[in-house]
């Protein structure tokens, strides 16, 4: 059966214009303000997709072309474990991972599929343009394996010190390449490495946060959620780097409470970071629209020093309008951190409690709600929604996984010029 693309618009967060998209419209070209845009869908109602399977069952909300293979959608389940350990009767868990006993089966074990396989089905086939992703582990993952999988070009910029979250099942395709900044960089440095090769029109951003089908592909987190539970819920927490995961939740709460059926949208956004690299709760908790002051030395320093190293970014879409300052304000939400410690912890308590393994990331969302819970944040009859963006990799590396190493490494310091000519020659 052909696939039919859902029909949408888009719509300027700032000021509410809509527009229709070109393709691959990431901003309103005629905004007045830095903004992100969000997709109206033609169809208002919540309606899974029974005729598609994994994450496509979520196309109606979903600013896609086509559907690509291999796909799997978050699961949510009533937990009872850890429910009973934190006293919570309405503890629903999401969890995107691998595990088979819960019915989700993600190769890279990482919500991050979510965004691969809806930005990549963004992308029309017969699109001639390279993808560029910047990633600080998690994503670089799930990009190289929907791309390999699906024979879609794409350069992936990483930091070095984080090539070792490059680990795959099965073997990639040559369409994939990857290129690293030096060892002692970070993030924002392979962010800048991406946008000097997209200077050459061959190469196309893919966008981050502002790509709305990286937004849409995150908030079926929250659309698993709440056909699960049957309504909205109260409290929805995750550990954050960029806090889009975040975003897109509440932006696909909203759409479900224009729906009518689930409820009003009361939904509490409440994020947490891991110290030491706390930019985004430092400037939360200041009452700042602006990211708060910290030099890139600083930033490489805390981010080495931290377990969950993918919630090192410091350029999220925080400051943004439609950003995760305005999510957190228009929700009543809240900012936690934890350490290293408090992870390591509840990667144990979590194991034991559910029988599987979860990234730190996960770990650290997990604590968020314990620190939620004792300073009376959140009450334990509320239903409460814990977004486990990564899962199961034990199970699934159980039998044999290889590690890539880097196509190129790039300094740094490096033109523009100088960073085109080098990537050019791998797809020669």
């Amino acid at each position: 059966m052909k696939f039919k693309p859902t029909s949408y618009k888009l719509m300027n967060v700032s000021d509410g214009r809509i527009f229709e998209d070109e393709g691959w419209t990431l901003a309103d070209p005629e905004g007045k303000e830095p903004s992100l845009v969000r997709a109206v869908y033609e169809n208002e109602q919540f309606v899974p997709r029974e005729d598609l399977k994994g994450l496509y069952r979520y196309a109606n909300w979903l600013p896609i072309k086509r559907t690509l293979k291999r796909s799997y959608a978050p699961v949510t389940y009533r937990s009872k474990g850890l429910g009973d350990l934190l006293g919570l009767e309405n503890l629903y868990i999401t969890v995107s991972g691998y595990v088979p006993k819960h019915g989700v089966k993600m190769e890279t074990c990482s919500f991050k599929e979510t965004e691969a396989f809806s930005i990549c089905a963004r992308l029309p086939k017969n699109n001639d343009r390279i993808l560029v992703v910047q990633s600080a582990g998690n994503t670089a993952r799930a990009f190289a394996r929907v791309c390999s999988d699906n024979n879609i070009p794409i350069v992936i910029c990483i930091p070095n010190d984080n090539i070792n979250d490059l680990w795959f099942l099965r073997k990639l395709k040559p369409c994939v390449k990857i290129i690293a900044t030096p060892n002692g960089t970070d993030y924002y440095d392979a962010i800048a490495l991406g946008e000097k090769l997209c200077k050459d029109p061959r190469y196309m951003a893919e966008g981050g946060a502002k790509n709305v089908a990286r937004r849409d592909g995150m908030g079926t987190t929250l659309l698993s959620a709440v056909e699960k539970i049957g309504r909205i819920p109260d409290a929805y927490f995750q550990a954050v780097g960029s806090g889009t995961g975040a975003i897109a939740a509440w932006e696909n709460a909203e759409r479900l409470a224009k729906d009518g059926r689930f409820g009003e949208n009361k939904m509490r956004v409440y994020c947490v970071q891991n110290a030491p690299f706390t930019l985004m709760y430092d400037s939360w908790k200041a009452g700042s629209r602006e990211l708060a002051e910290i030099t890139p030395e600083q930033s490489r320093r805390n981010a080495e020093v931290i377990l969950a190293k993918v919630l090192s970014n410091r350029k999220p879409p925080y400051s943004i309008a439609g950003g995760l300052y305005d999510v957190l304000k228009a929700s009543n939400g809240d900012f936690f951190k934890v350490t290293n410690d408090d992870i390591v912890y509840w990667m144990l308590q979590f194991g034991n409690k559910e029988g599987y393994d979860i990234f730190p990331a996960s770990a650290a969302t997990v604590a968020s709600l314990k620190q939620a819970l004792d300073a009376g944040i959140v009450s334990k009859d509320e239903t409460v929604m814990l977004n486990i963006t990564g899962a199961g990799m034990v199970t699934a590396t159980s039998r044999g996984f290889e590690h890539v190493t880097p196509h190129l490494v790039l300094g740094t310091e490096l033109s523009a010029e100088e960073v085109i000519a080098s990537v050019d020659k791998l797809f020669r």
